[in-house]
């Protein structure tokens, strides 16, 4: 993009828009004296979200002469909303101001055409230049620097960093969980919990956390358990002992030895790959694209490859990868497998004579032939791009709104419609589609499945007659009973054991205690809140190692304070819900930690109100 001076004014922000990532509302006019990047985005695109990295870069590289603004110009109808904009700002871990341009009013004045676009306007608010796509930093690097030092010399650059007020969210045992996979045969249930980078090892049965996979820190890195470092981790597949984990934003896939506890990767290299090759060849060291989920079907471990468009196929015992399905382009073609168009395929699953998929781009549900020799692409239930909605029916009707996950279960296919809020179940004999669980409005509510409520899942996977899902921006995993139509939260029992990686601490000032006092806990929720009666809150007192749980609606409590303790740690898991208002049950995470002086005259009770606050 040459760099020559702006002459086109840009367009002033409409001044009813809701922003996020900032305390008050900006213009260009404020900004002048300050290069001004605009990213046009809508948070379902692959594309948007490759070049989020680019533009972190950006803005660290440039902090002080440099302002990011995010317009999101929303694609499908749930990403208006600005509830839900806000929390793929959480999600994605974005750190500029963004715009909810939900009318793209700012999309038509700019004059952008795709997603993603970006817009560069120099310190004079003067429109430099646009470019659509991806490979943003290499593009707009040295176009930012040219104009900084032409700003600079003509003294009308403002230098130093925007004050801004980031998004925040109380933490959360898990983070943005984006798939499970249940092991009926190993009573284990494994959990991608997304952003908190690791996989979370539970029984199905008790809920008990048996093991974590990953240090919890975003990197890319092969070792022990803890030394392993992912970077938001999404499908999962299992055989026997060995685990295999979608790396997506590393773009690699790894796999997890359950036994020796040790992480390595079979192929990606941590970086993405631009390259739509998909011919045979060894898989470690293959460049990947964005793999989302996992399915492994007769020997080989099916990838669905979101950010090229593609299904990938790992031989695992020759340790080949290549391309199955997709051509590469990003549309909604059936046909011969390579030759057929997917659009960011991002959840798979199987019935032995197909494979299916969740076609989150085109709203669709595909099926894929296993036999790559005369094999086809066909559609279930879809039709393209920017045909979506919430309609039950036949194949020729219904309509499903960017689905993210499919599970076969005995001639019925079930689907997270997640900008839906939605489980949806299709007849394969059929073809029909209808309701299955949840009720369409956004929440966390247990109960029967036409009442219960979802917040965008993600994952799908089954078990004993039940559906286990990944409710993504709920934090939560749901489990939906299909023989007692019921949907419940499923319990992590030992929920200390994630809440000490997961949350820092808050450090209470010191108390002065007598030798032998107690420790007095309570709880205070929200006025007009209760506990949840479905999911179980809990509170883990530590104590020179040794661990006590209480159960919260067991609250107020007095335990002892063991001999020479100086430090207790205390952290509360707690599920509640506003009293009358069965659609709005949140989840909090508070940890403590208390600092305590032994002395004669000290107070008989050291205490802790652990205050939950919306």
């Amino acid at each position: 993009m040459p760099v020559e001076p702006g002459v086109v004014n840009a367009p002033e922000f409409p001044t009813d828009l809701d922003w996020l990532n900032t305390s008050r509302a900006l213009s260009i006019k404020e900004l002048r004296g300050k290069a001004i990047l605009l990213d046009f985005w809508t948070y379902c695109c692959i594309n948007c979200m490759h070049v989020l990295p680019d533009l972190k870069k950006l803005e660290h590289k440039y902090a002080d002469e440099l302002v990011v603004i995010g317009v999101h110009s929303a694609k499908f109808l749930a990403e208006r909303q600005t509830e839900n904009i806000r929390q793929a700002i959480l999600r994605y871990g974005i750190e500029h101001p963004v715009i909810n341009d939900d009318q793209m009013r700012v999309w038509q004045e700019y004059a952008a055409r795709a997603w993603p676009t970006l817009i560069l306007i120099d310190p004079r608010g003067k429109i430099i230049g646009s470019h659509s796509g991806e490979g943003v930093f290499e593009v707009f690097d040295p176009v930012i620097g040219q104009l900084i030092e032409h700003h600079a010399g003509e003294g009308d650059l403002v230098r130093g960093p925007l004050e801004l007020a980031r998004e925040t969210e109380p933490a959360s045992l898990l983070s943005y969980p984006g798939k499970v996979l249940a092991d009926e045969a190993g009573d284990r249930l494994f959990i991608s919990d997304s952003n908190h980078h690791r996989i979370v090892v539970a029984s199905l049965t008790t809920g008990n956390v048996l093991e974590i996979v990953g240090g919890g820190d975003a990197d890319f890195a092969d070792g022990t358990f803890d030394e392993a470092r992912f970077s938001n981790p999404q499908g999962l597949a299992i055989e026997g002992d060995l685990l295999y984990i979608a790396d997506t934003d590393n773009h690699a896939v790894r796999r997890a030895d359950l036994r020796s506890q040790t992480v390595v990767t079979l192929a990606g290299t941590g970086e993405q790959s631009f390259d739509f090759d998909s011919r045979p060849g060894p898989a470690r060291g293959r460049a990947l694209n964005s793999p989302w989920d996992l399915e492994l079907a007769h020997g080989v471990l099916f990838i669905a490859m979101a950010g090229s468009h593609q299904i990938w196929g790992l031989d695992l015992e020759g340790g080949y990868i290549a391309g199955h399905a997709g051509s590469g382009e990003e549309d909604h073609r059936d046909g011969p497998l390579l030759g057929a168009a997917l659009a960011q395929p991002s959840g798979l699953s199987h019935d032995n004579d197909a494979l299916f998929v969740a076609d989150s781009e085109v709203s669709s549900i595909r099926a894929v032939d296993f036999d790559p020799r005369g094999g086809h692409v066909k559609t279930v239930i879809g039709e393209g791009l920017f045909d979506y909605g919430d309609v039950d029916g036949g194949p020729d009707v219904a309509r499903l709104q960017h689905p993210l996950d499919v599970e076969y279960v005995e001639g019925q296919l079930f689907v997270a419609d997640t900008y839906n809020n939605k489980i949806r179940a299709i007849g394969l004999a059929t073809r029909t589609t209808r309701g299955f669980a949840g009720s369409g409005e956004a929440g966390l509510t247990d109960g029967p499945l036409t009442e219960a409520q979802f917040d965008e899942p993600a994952g799908l996977s089954s078990a004993h007659g039940k559906l286990y899902v990944a409710d993504t921006n709920n934090h939560v995993i749901r489990i939906v009973d299909l023989d007692r139509s019921q949907v419940s939260t499923f319990p992590l029992q030992d929920a200390h054991k994630l809440a000490r990686s997961s949350a820092a601490a808050i450090t209470l000032p010191r108390q002065s205690i007598a030798p032998s006092a107690k420790l007095r806990i309570d709880l205070a929720l929200p006025e007009g809140a209760r506990l949840s009666r479905d999911s179980p809150s809990q509170v883990a007192v530590i104590q020179q190692g040794d661990l006590r749980v209480l159960a919260a609606e067991d609250l107020p409590a007095e335990i002892e304070i063991a001999d020479g303790t100086s430090d207790v740690r205390v952290e509360a898991s707690i599920y509640y819900c506003q009293s009358g208002r069965e659609q709005l049950c949140l989840y909090s995470m508070r940890n403590y930690e208390l600092a305590l002086d032994r002395v004669d005259d000290g107070s008989p009770t050291a205490s802790l109100s652990i205050l939950v606050a919306e």
